[in-house]
């Protein structure tokens, strides 16, 4: 009784300590996986910023209302 009680006890505690590992993991922080089809007024945009190396390619505009809006980067 006492090995299927520390046996149980050991399974929970390396649930546990995975669930914290894998919220510390170093991945980017923001990616576009759904982009804007359309244009953009330029004097509706307030900065932009590209998205991380490890993400698909696309521009992160910020509008004058603080909204973000993910383009493609290749687009004109």
């Amino acid at each position: 009784m006492k090995t299927t009680q520390f046996l149980l006890l050991c399974i929970l505690g390396a649930a546990l300590l995975s669930a914290v590992n894998c919220n510390n993991a170093n991945g980017p922080d923001n990616c576009c996986f759904k982009l804007y089809p359309g244009r953009i007024q330029a004097n509706l945009i307030k900065s932009y910023r590209l998205t991380d190396h490890r993400c698909p390619k696309s521009v992160i505009f910020i509008t004058k209302k603080s909204r973000s809006v993910c383009v493609d980067a290749s687009a004109s």
